[in-house]
Formats: structure tokens, C-alpha cells, sequence
């Protein structure tokens, strides 16, 4: 929790010191504000995350196709692929090692309450596949879905036309058990995104 607050923390403290400054509008001179649907205004791009430890690894990766629909709101489709590995010692001896490959899509919005501070929520659906190998014993396979509500804030510079850049901290604010971003217990995983986007017609 006390992470969590830090990184809020950070956002809202960068949110402020660009206000200061006066940073131009998101919108290039002359490009993105018309009225009726623009090509410029399609943006494509995602996430990569990676993660490792003494026993554990994580690859990933989030991409999204979306439509910036005026300063304040872009909305779009996400797709999600991620593969992790965890290995731990149990008292018969040995280790077991966790093998999971999860995989899913839904939809997203982020909202521009305030210049370069946006709320984002995305619905979606998930499909999991672990491994457990354990000494001695027959390698045990599950395969679990889920829905997910993830909701959460972010800070992002975007030049609708151009070209933008973000870091989102989320949560699965659904209580489905079999959430990829949930631990055994139920509790949260906080769910840390930094990506970059760029716009198919870039304006120039």
C-alpha cells in the first residue's frame, strides 16, 4: 500500500510542476480538434513489462489499438500475453516450479480530467493455463477464465497526431478468484504499465 501511494504520489506531483510550467495543449496546431472521425487520430502501441527475481520470471507484453476522440477521452481495444515462471522449496523436498501463460483482451477508456492525468478503466477477459512440476509426482495442469474490471489512474504527454507516452497504475477491482491479478488469497496485484503510442497519419 505504501508503494502504491508513492507512485500516486509522484503522478499528481508531476501533474502540478507541468501546470506550472505551461506546457502546451495536447492537440498540435492545426491537427486532431476537427469535427468527424480522422485518421491522425488512430493510435497504436502498448506495454512491455519483464520482471525477475532468485526464483521468479515474468515477460509480457499489452498491446492496443484506439481512437482519440477528443482531448479528454481515447478509448480502444487492449490484448494482453503474459508468461510467468515462480519456483519454490516444499517440505517433502525439492523444489516446485510454477509454469503460467495467461492471455486476454477488452476495451479501455482514459479519461483527461486534468491535463496529462487520466483515469482508465478497461474491462476484459482472461484465459490461464499453469503448470505445476513437483519431485516425484506427475506434472498437474489447470486451465482457468476470468473477467476483469481493471480501473485505476495514469499520467501521459500525447500530441493527438503525433506521438505519446504513459504510466498507469491499476487494479482489478473484480473479485473473481481466478483473476490473473489477484494473489491466492484474493488481495490485489497492483498492476504497473508504462507504454508508448503512435499515431498512424502522423501530422507533421
Amino acid at each position: 500500500m505504501k508503494k502504491t501511494l508513492l507512485v500516486l504520489g509522484l503522478l499528481l506531483g508531476i501533474t502540478q510542476l507541468q501546470a506550472q510550467q505551461g506546457l502546451p495543449p495536447t492537440y498540435e496546431s492545426g491537427s486532431g480538434s476537427g469535427e468527424g472521425f480522422q485518421t491522425n487520430n488512430i493510435f497504436i502501441g502498448g506495454s512491455l513489462s519483464l520482471g525477475f527475481g532468485s526464483n521468479y520470471f515474468n515477460i509480457g507484453g499489452n498491446p492496443e489499438i484506439g481512437y482519440s476522440f477528443s482531448e479528454w477521452i481515447d478509448a480502444g481495444l487492449a490484448f494482453n500475453i503474459n508468461y510467468t515462471s515462480n519456483k519454490w522449496n516444499y517440505t517433502g523436498g525439492g523444489d516446485i516450479k510454477q509454469n503460467t501463460f495467461n492471455y486476454g483482451g477488452g476495451v479501455f477508456t482514459r479519461l483527461y480530467p486534468i491535463r496529462n492525468l487520466f483515469v482508465q478503466l478497461q474491462p476484459e477477459y482472461n484465459w490461464s493455463s499453469t503448470t505445476y512440476k513437483t519431485p516425484g509426482y506427475a506434472d498437474e495442469k489447470y486451465t482457468t477464465s476470468a473477467p476483469s474490471l481493471l480501473a485505476g489512474i495514469g499520467y501521459g504527454q500525447r500530441i493527438i497526431g503525433q506521438s505519446s507516452y504513459y504510466i498507469a497504475l491499476l487494479f482489478d477491482v473484480n473479485k473473481d478468484k481466478n483473476s490473473p491479478y489477484r494473489n491466492y488469497d484474493g488481495s490485489f496485484i497492483p498492476i504497473l504499465r508504462a507504454g508508448f503510442n503512435f499515431y498512424l497519419h502522423q501530422n507533421r
